[in-house]
């Protein structure tokens, strides 16, 4: 005799439930990906390179990491179509790029906003996806880009006020923003056909160059005396940060991914006023808070459960 099936409303409940256990470990790994991310301007300050040459060796030394883990899961280099290697490779520049302006920004702002404006793909990301919806915001969500452009303008404005200096280095981290609001584009759609670890692998492999020609033509020092922060960079934002964030990339929409993006500058914040004495003024404040508030109200549910089911194993 056969085995009786379980009742399809069973099996509905079954796979709902998995996907939302796996939507809960996907959310934690968003958090933490930013929680990590958040520590890196601290590195880049302490590390006695230059700040280019600082993204050159977080990139290097989590290279060969990243390629290992990406072997012992069992991915070989292997059938990756043209358009697949173009993305990647894109992609790969474009972080160079990104970490090339947000690090010589660090230098030049404080951390809190360093790490805002680093972070801006939190407005650049969701209207991507509006983009690629082919849908026009809400009300409410047209509301919440509005509060937010205010709120970047009275964080950007306050950093001219106490120090005209603070104006260029945040202009360098928006730069970076809007080159990281690309990066996240192309490996959204890497992941549509790769793993996490894969994906960051070849992408991290093909920033190693780039950013080594920037800090040669800015004529920085390379070689360190201490590698301490230079490991600490390399581990923890491009290992665990990067790693954790392409993960999630997959499994939640660009407005989920930006809302989230948020816990980067609160963290960033926090390390600088204990380790740096920066404290936020009036308007900075009020331009968090309003940031802040547009990111709560563009809110999106995570990817549908029949969609998580029909990921590729390898992802999970």
């Amino acid at each position: 005799m056969h085995a009786a099936k379980p009742p399809r409303k069973t099996v509905a409940r079954e796979t709902v439930a998995a996907a939302t256990k796996g939507t809960l470990w996907a959310f934690l790994a968003l958090i933490g990906a930013n929680m990590a991310l958040a520590i890196g301007p601290w590195f880049v300050r302490i590390a006695d390179t230059g700040p280019i040459a600082a993204g050159f060796w977080r990139i290097t030394l989590a290279a060969p990491v990243l390629t290992l883990l990406a072997l012992r899961g069992g991915w070989r280099p292997v059938g990756i179509s043209r358009s697949l290697w173009i993305m990647l490779v894109f992609g790969g520049v474009c972080f160079a790029a990104d970490l090339a302006s947000w690090h010589l920004g660090i230098l030049r702002t404080t951390l809190a906003n360093s790490t805002l404006f680093g972070n801006s793909a939190i407005l650049f990301f969701p209207v991507y996806g509006f983009l690629v919806a082919r849908t026009w915001p809400t009300r409410s969500q047209g509301l919440a880009l509005l509060l937010a452009l205010i709120g970047a303008t009275l964080l950007m404005g306050r950093s001219y006020e106490l120090n005209p200096r603070n104006l260029t280095g945040d202009l360098y981290c928006l730069l970076a923003g809007v080159l990281y609001t690309v990066y996240f584009i192309c490996m959204a759609r890497a992941r549509d056909t790769l793993a996490p670890f894969p994906a960051l692998a070849l992408s991290t492999i093909t920033s190693i160059l780039p950013l080594l020609l920037f800090a040669v033509v800015a004529g920085e020092r390379i070689i360190p005396h201490d590698w301490a922060p230079l490991l600490g960079l390399a581990l923890v934002s491009q290992v665990i940060g990067q790693g954790l964030m392409i993960y999630a990339l997959g499994r939640f929409s660009p407005l989920v991914v930006g809302i989230a993006l948020l816990t980067q500058p609160v963290m960033a914040a926090a390390i600088g006023l204990l380790v740096y004495g920066e404290r936020l003024g009036l308007p900075d404040l009020i331009g968090a808070a309003l940031v802040a508030v547009a990111l709560v109200l563009v809110r999106d549910a995570p990817k549908e459960p029949d969609q998580l089911a029909a990921e590729p194993e390898q992802d999970r």
